[in-house]
């Protein structure tokens, strides 16, 4: 892993094109998916149909800026950068526990009130955890042995932010920030005994917390057997399970749904996925599946082309940290593992994802443009 080569001149035009066909058809269809499953909620809460749909579309619009203008960012700026970005994100999930800014919503604090509307911190710290990594492990390859100088450090930072995340009631986000960081020291070649080591440390640690707070416990209960509660505890999970099974192979047609009339809570945001099988059957889900590993594909094969590097490192991070939340979010909506609050990439109704989403966008289109380079200055 620590060594060193020159890369040639990329044909960056492929990666770019696939980047930016993914995104646009992953963000067109969950904006198409987001109106059908939030009128009916919209009707009711605002007496406005459209109102999810239209805080979505601008931020959209928002994020599409952001992508466009981090992409023409040189990355030597976005490197040099990182350190900030660490200092500003301790400082963002503090921020949360200020009384007045922060706020607190179904007995979580995650959120700080800028007025206007509100944003979750969390989200946009997992980007910064993931660059912060890239560029500590990139630039000390031929050092990764070293335990306190090296690999002290990162564990450090990325353990930090795991408690910040923890103490807001996000033990969902937290762990898997946890398993975001352990694999970003696995493919930066870190000596098998140190990364068994950590993950000796942090499993233990992980069942601690969530034997502490009986929601979580109830949460695996439920899980486990939601049939026991099927109108309380197990009704999500069950609601959830039943639209998906009701689309069949060709769905009832966007927008004829009827789950989300009521009968499955969270339909326009963590659950949005269970509207496209019940609306868009076997044949839509496939179709979502597709439009997310596309998008990998672009992501990946930019890491790839970066090699050994912070733009490689962080490429790879960057990608897996979508592909890791869609697969989450589609365990919990076919029940394969318990409710988690881990919201659906460019689907799921929520300024704070949808801009993280596409900073992350904005950050792979930085990458794939960088052309003659080598990776002995890159790293330097």
């Amino acid at each position: 892993m620590g060594q060193r080569f020159r890369l040639e001149k990329l044909d960056k035009k492929p990666h770019n094109l696939l980047l930016v066909i993914s995104t646009v058809a992953i963000l067109g269809t969950g904006l198409a998916m987001l109106l059908s499953s939030s009128f009916y909620r919209g009707m009711i809460l605002f007496q406005d149909p459209f109102r999810f749909f239209k805080n979505q579309v601008v931020f959209a619009g928002v994020g599409l800026g952001l992508a466009y203008g981090i992409s023409r960012i040189p990355v030597d700026f976005i490197r040099k950068s990182v350190p900030f970005l660490l200092v500003g994100s301790y400082l963002s999930l503090l921020l949360v526990f200020v009384p007045g800014i922060g706020l607190t919503l179904m007995g979580a604090t995650r959120w700080l009130n800028l007025g206007f509307t509100s944003i979750q911190p969390s989200e946009f710290v997992k980007i910064t955890m993931v660059l912060y990594l890239a560029f500590i492990l990139s630039k000390k390859q031929d050092q990764l042995n070293d335990l306190g100088n090296t690999l002290l450090p990162p564990f450090l930072a990325a353990a930090g932010f795991v408690f910040l995340v923890v103490i807001q009631n996000d033990f969902s986000s937290a762990i898997f920030m946890a398993v975001m960081a352990m694999l970003m020291f696995f493919i930066a070649g870190v000596r098998m005994m140190y990364f068994t080591a950590l993950v000796t440390i942090t499993l233990p640690l992980g069942l601690l917390a969530l034997l502490t707070e009986e929601y979580r416990v109830q949460r695996i209960i439920t899980f486990i057997a939601p049939h026991r509660d099927p109108t309380g505890a197990g009704f999500q999970v069950l609601s959830s399970q039943q639209a998906l099974a009701s689309g069949g192979f060709w769905g009832r047609g966007i927008g004829q749904g009827v789950r989300k009339l009521g009968n499955l809570p969270e339909a326009y945001s963590d659950f949005v996925f269970a509207v496209v099988g019940e609306e868009a059957g076997f044949i839509g889900v496939l179709g979502v599946v597709v439009l997310f590993a596309v998008f990998a594909v672009a992501g990946y094969r930019i890491a790839m082309s970066r090699g050994v590097s912070f733009t490689g490192f962080a490429a790879f991070g960057l990608t897996s940290l979508i592909l890791f939340q869609s697969l989450t979010n589609f365990a919990v909506v076919v029940g394969l593992i318990p409710a988690t609050g881990i919201p659906l990439p460019f689907f799921s109704s929520g300024g704070s994802s949808l801009l993280s989403t596409l900073i992350i966008v904005g950050l792979l289109g930085a990458f794939s443009r960088q052309g003659d380079s080598t990776l002995e200055a890159e790293n330097g």
